[in-house]
């Protein structure tokens, strides 16, 4: 029987639903390492605008992968950290990670066989 839920196609859709887009992953990469304020991840991702990194960051807030805490401090501190759950992430982007490796090495390999070739053309 083929899988069925409401709003999901199947489980794999659920989880890129997630995490998709350019940023989370990204995002994501950068609190597996550890707590961080919004400037620190701003910082970290530096094409990244204010408003895109308050949106994906809200999101995942929203799909209990992150969590926000908000220190009673003039001026007021926010950090962000991953959840339990978000920390279950952490095997399959590192999978995504070592597979992204290998797949930029195998570019740049192509790339570099197929130089000698365009400049032999003229291009």
């Amino acid at each position: 029987m083929p899988y069925q839920h409401s709003i999901y196609g199947c489980p794999v859709e659920a989880a890129l639903a997630v995490i998709e887009g350019k940023w989370k992953p990204q995002i994501l990469y950068l609190l597996f390492q550890g707590t961080r304020r919004f400037g620190a991840l701003q910082r970290g991702l530096p094409h990244i605008t204010r408003h895109v990194l308050s949106t994906q960051l809200r999101e995942l807030e929203h799909a209990g992968v992150i969590k926000r805490q908000v220190f009673a401090e003039v001026p007021p501190r926010v950090e962000y950290s991953l959840t339990e759950f978000g920390k279950s992430l952490e095997p399959a982007l590192t999978s995504l990670l070592a597979w992204g490796e290998q797949y930029i090495s195998r570019q740049s390999a192509h790339e570099q066989a197929d130089a000698p070739e365009d400049q032999a053309r003229g291009y």
